[in-house]
């Protein structure tokens, strides 16, 4: 009884070699250009600065408003900080206090020399001036 060698197929080595010479041209492609390669590294160094920047001023943002709500604690409220914060916020005076206004412009007294300011002009600076 004859046997008859078969001789082995090359196509299938040659598919083989193929598929994993371009499964790595794959991975070679994606470590140099791909979206986390190397010609990406220095934007994604650049986004991770920048994200860094963004954090430290919203960290310093709610270290602003942390401080803030200590201040409304009843045991730490000053009466005579709230007053005031309450009279330059309604633009209202004590009867005891003294006022001098300022020209929003320059910051000098209006009446430095004690001369009298229609009450129209007092009306037009008042109307001026931004509230707190």
């Amino acid at each position: 009884m004859p046997t008859r060698l078969k001789r082995p197929a090359i196509w299938r080595p040659l598919a083989l070699t193929a598929a994993l010479l371009s499964f790595q041209g794959y991975l070679a492609f994606s470590a140099i250009g791909g979206q986390f390669g190397i010609e990406n590294r220095t934007q994604i160094l650049l986004d991770i600065d920048q994200l860094k920047g963004k954090s430290a001023a919203l960290q310093a943002e709610i270290d602003a408003y942390r401080h803030r709500a200590t201040l409304m604690d009843t045991r730490r409220l000053d009466p005579d900080i709230i007053t005031e914060r309450a009279r330059a916020l309604l633009n209202m005076a004590h009867p005891d206090d003294v006022v001098v206004m300022v020209h929003p412009d320059s910051g000098k007294p209006l009446s430095g020399s004690f001369d009298e300011i229609t009450e129209d002009r007092l009306n037009e600076i008042n109307s001026a001036v931004p509230t707190l």
